[in-house]
């Protein structure tokens, strides 16, 4: 098999969850707090990855100077484009509440909160890409935290989605086009950067782990925090835990 096509594969699947977790929201009522618990999970396991194998990875490859120029480049990209977002009505897109405005609050809303979902979704999926770079396969604790993480994103979101009056058309166009964008965009981390050194691979990859952190503070925490209250930290402190432990396992 080509590796871009493996690339692609990853990618969809680690993006695939995020359609279960749209699919779970949509027909099982799930408890706003089990939805927080879960998100805040997540936000540990994808912390944990970015420590442990993104950012980690990036210093070895490319040095100390590499890796913090494209980790905070990342979490300015982010920043910038997730403020225009937020501004045209997708401030809200992860949570599961009555946060989310309807198309007759805010007209337009709905594309913006397209666009933010695939503004979340690309730098984990970059990664998985580039990671094939190396030759060793795909990483485990990556694919593992990314696919984890997706599902109480795409939970969260779609629920909140329900709740403004969107259809089940717009929810599973949403969060199916975001998982097949996810492996189109790990087969071009593959593809384009194929012939890329290791300076290069190293901020690219600081890039997507300052972008996901950033998105991580801004769209997972807090909806976690609403809900789940004082027992936040510990669960995401499990859910860095559990992705350490795959890290290590796997090492």
């Amino acid at each position: 098999m080509p590796t871009w096509l493996e690339a692609l594969l990853w990618g969809l699947v680690a993006g695939s969850t995020l359609v279960v977790g749209a699919a779970v929201a949509w027909w099982v009522r799930v408890p706003q707090r089990v939805v927080a618990w879960v998100m805040a999970f997540g936000a540990g396991v994808l912390v944990s990855a970015l420590a442990f194998e993104l950012v980690e990875e990036a210093q070895a490859t490319g040095g100390l100077t590499a890796t913090a120029s494209g980790f905070l480049g990342g979490a300015v990209t982010y920043t910038l484009a997730n403020v225009a977002l937020a501004r045209r009505g997708a401030r809200h897109r992860k949570r599961s509440g009555d946060q989310q405005p309807s198309e007759s609050q805010v007209p337009a809303s709905g594309g913006a909160i397209a666009l933010g979902a695939l503004l979340d979704g690309i730098p984990e999926s970059v990664v998985l890409g580039v990671g094939l770079l190396e030759g060793s396969g795909v990483s485990a604790a990556v694919l593992v935290a990314i696919a984890i993480s997706n599902l109480p994103e795409g939970l969260s979101s779609a629920a909140g989605m329900k709740r403004a009056g969107r259809g089940a058309g717009y929810v599973f166009g949403v969060w199916g086009g975001i998982a097949v964008a996810s492996g189109i965009a790990a087969a071009l981390g593959y593809a384009v950067l194929g012939g890329a050194g290791d300076q290069t691979l190293a901020v690219i990859t600081a890039v997507a782990a300052g972008a996901i952190l950033a998105m991580v503070a801004d769209t997972m925490i807090p909806e976690a925090f609403e809900r789940a209250h004082l027992v936040t930290g510990l669960v995401t402190a499990v859910g860095f835990l559990t992705a350490f432990t795959v890290h290590e396992l796997g090492a």
